[in-house]
């Protein structure tokens, strides 16, 4: 029998290059070999945009489209929407009380991103929900709900997964063996920088190229990339490790990129060329995807219904999850 793969994906926005090559376009593959359901995470959207569930509401859709797009398979895949299994939202509650807050404000990736929402939760940190710094919690119950065996990651979300996996331990401890301790898949790929050479590419931020961004926007973001601040003249030697765009280059791959990189370091290639010849090999990997998500955006109908059905499937594993955990913990009256 194949493993199960669990992973999701929050609603906040469109996809971006640093989704698709940090993650998504590994998903594709992964498909294959694996049996996968990944989640479109509405309710984790919310520990940070419950002032604000329009936003949410409105990309549960559209990242939808843009998974469609890239290639995830619903005849393959299960595409589901997190809120309408509320057997997650139960297991949630039952783990909870299997961690202490201590031990969730000792999380790194906690921790930094509370440093790096200082703006919403004030400068100590004193103004977090129990809704954010709870959300491993939350992510344990997702990947449990499905018995997932392997949970693709990069290295900066190893600490949640292993929140997961102590919690698995301990329920198992205490109730008997009822739950399966998922594993990490660790991804190949790196988070991807911003055009403007942060380490990060954020919908906040602005640096970051959609999936389904326009040509013409394509053209206006790659035009305004950071490249190596020393070069001031067209024939100027650059160093190609500072630039931005010979990073995309690197990043999308390409044709002659060991030809770019010498140019670039003799003054032989112009900033302006680098960077019309990124547009064009930008342009001939998202062209097809944008050819796919329009045929979703102009049939929405035969997106939701993939989600309906995805979801539909989905809960009859959490239902099953769920019947053995109430019979572990001794609430299954029913039975």
């Amino acid at each position: 029998m194949k493993k199960t793969i669990l992973t999701g994906i929050r609603p906040t926005g469109r996809l971006h290059l640093g989704h698709y090559y940090g993650a998504t376009k590994n998903w594709v593959t992964l498909q294959e070999d694996y049996d996968s359901y990944f989640e479109i995470a509405d309710v984790q959207a919310l520990t940070d945009n419950f002032n604000n569930p329009d936003k949410v509401r409105a990309n549960v859709r559209e990242i939808a489209i843009d998974l469609l797009a890239i290639g995830i398979n619903p005849n393959k895949s299960t595409i589901f929407i997190q809120s309408m299994i509320p057997e997650i939202a139960e297991l949630t509650i039952f783990y909870s009380n299997l961690v202490t807050m201590s031990r969730l404000y000792r999380n790194p990736t906690i921790k930094t991103e509370i440093s790096q929402k200082k703006a919403l939760f004030g400068n100590n940190g004193e103004g977090v929900t129990y809704g954010f710094v709870g959300y491993p919690v939350s992510q344990a119950a997702d990947i449990t709900a499905f018995k997932g065996n392997l949970v693709p990651v990069g290295e900066d979300q190893l600490p949640l997964l292993e929140q997961c996996r102590e919690i698995v331990r301990k329920f198992n401890s205490i109730y008997g063996d009822t739950l399966v301790e998922p594993e990490a898949f660790l991804s190949k790929s790196k988070r991807v920088k911003g055009l403007d050479g942060n380490e990060k590419m954020g919908k906040s931020l602005g640096n970051a190229i959609y999936l389904r961004d326009s040509q013409e926007d394509i053209s206006k973001k790659v035009m305004s990339a950071v490249t190596d601040p020393n070069k001031i003249k067209k024939d100027d030697p650059a160093n190609p490790d500072v630039c931005m765009v010979y990073y995309y280059h690197n990043l999308v791959e390409s044709d002659n990129l060991n030809t770019i990189c010498e140019e670039c370091k003799k003054g032989a290639r112009g900033c302006v060329q680098c960077k019309k010849e990124l547009i064009n090999s930008i342009n001939k990997i998202l062209d097809p995807i944008k050819e796919k998500a329009k045929y979703y955006e102009d049939n929405p109908e035969v997106v939701d219904k993939i989600l309906l059905d995805g979801t539909k499937r989905a809960r009859e594993v959490a239902k099953r999850t769920m019947k053995n955990v109430k019979k572990a913990i001794k609430i299954d009256y029913d039975e």
